[in-house]
């Protein structure tokens, strides 16, 4: 069986919550990396974090041994110069690639991903207005490796229109998950806020 890899991409800048931690944001006790991490214990054989900086790894320690953490050896690039850096950490033939503010990925639409990716280089949910998830998909690390060595547009979906992708509709994953959680992104404090009480803030994980 080939190994599979999830990277998180932490890395971001987080200008619409005054610079805050989206990783430490809190749902139903356990931070969002912690959630995120446990969605993906199980599917994946590791998972490699990808921080802003060296500094910022030390924020991830006393997660699984099956975490690694690396840092953005690209700054000021967006997801694009994230995914450069961890793409070149993982030992799987295929990868999940999340961002760090979508807490409620649902483990069965992660496994239908890696299941259905086939002979494409990425499977990627696609709204009916062309809208889509490349930060909620499957890439096989060689393709995205390739793609990396001569990309010159910082742009995820450049690179989603130049590899072999498998789009597929998010109602196909009703069946999973009704409402569609799997989806939700937190990039405001309203939007945390938004999510109930169950929701909050806190300066360091929660559950510790």
């Amino acid at each position: 069986m080939s190994i599979r890899s999830a990277m998180i991409l932490a890395g971001g800048e987080a200008k619409r919550v005054n610079g805050r931690e989206k990783y430490f944001f809190s749902y139903k006790g356990c931070s969002f990396i912690s959630r995120l991490v446990m969605t993906f214990s199980g599917i994946a054989d590791e998972i490699v974090i990808v921080a802003k900086n060296e500094k910022q790894t030390e924020h991830f320690a006393g997660l699984p041994d099956i975490v690694r953490c690396t840092w953005d050896k690209e700054p000021g690039l967006g997801p694009i110069g994230g995914i450069a850096s961890g793409i070149e950490e993982v030992k799987g033939e295929t990868v999940f690639i999340a961002a760090c503010d979508m807490p409620t990925i649902h483990k069965p639409i992660v496994s239908y991903l890696f299941d259905n990716i086939g002979d494409y280089d990425a499977i990627i949910p696609e709204w009916e207005n062309s809208n889509m998830e490349p930060l909620h998909a499957v890439y096989k690390v060689s393709a995205v490796r390739e793609y990396l060595k001569t990309h010159t547009d910082a742009s995820l979906h450049a690179m989603i229109h130049a590899l072999n992708t498998k789009r597929v509709s998010p109602e196909d994953f009703r069946k999973f998950d009704p409402e569609l959680e799997t989806f939700r992104n937190v990039n405001t404090l309203d939007e945390l806020l938004a999510m109930g009480p169950e929701a909050s803030y806190r300066e360091k994980h929660p559950e510790k």
